[in-house]
């Protein structure tokens, strides 16, 4: 994923989809500034595996059903943290934070919503921080622990 040249490829459907793009470019800034990690997306009909993943954490823990289609997905491995993440045409993003082993496990969903976009009735509970970021404007996010073995 570029975050140098941003690009709305895959996320054209998306209401957002400048915001949306950038928010992906600011996901692949942060893997690559980090852990000199290549953020990687795939379109969502070639990642039923991630999205499912997300779907049933997001079900299981919480009882929320996104609403909104999913466009893309990507899968990161780095320090032994598994990160998934799913970005919905709404411009909703959900990434999955998930500690393979160890002695501190971290485990939590993240919800990022783009800016432009409104809070999903489904996300409607959860309080949201803002953060500036030059790729995507003004991003509203929030998370939750998981407590469950996925």
């Amino acid at each position: 994923m570029d975050f140098v040249n941003v690009s709305t490829l895959g996320l054209d459907s998306s209401p957002v989809a400048d915001a949306l793009a950038g928010l992906r470019a600011n996901e692949a800034r942060y893997f690559k500034n980090k852990y000199d990690h290549d953020f990687t997306v795939r379109p969502a009909g070639e990642a039923g595996e991630e999205i499912e993943l997300v779907r049933r954490i997001l079900h299981d823990e919480r009882g929320i059903i996104i609403s909104s289609p999913p466009l893309e997905a990507a899968t990161c491995l780095v320090e032994n943290i598994r990160w998934t993440f799913v970005f919905y045409e709404s411009g909703l993003e959900v990434n999955v934070l998930y500690t393979l082993d160890g002695p501190a496990l971290k485990r939590a969903v993240g919800f990022k919503l783009s800016e432009g976009m409104e809070v999903p009735n489904e996300l409607g509970a959860f309080k949201f921080a803002r953060q500036k970021s030059k790729l995507a404007g003004t991003i509203r996010g929030s998370f939750f622990v998981i407590k469950g073995e996925y």
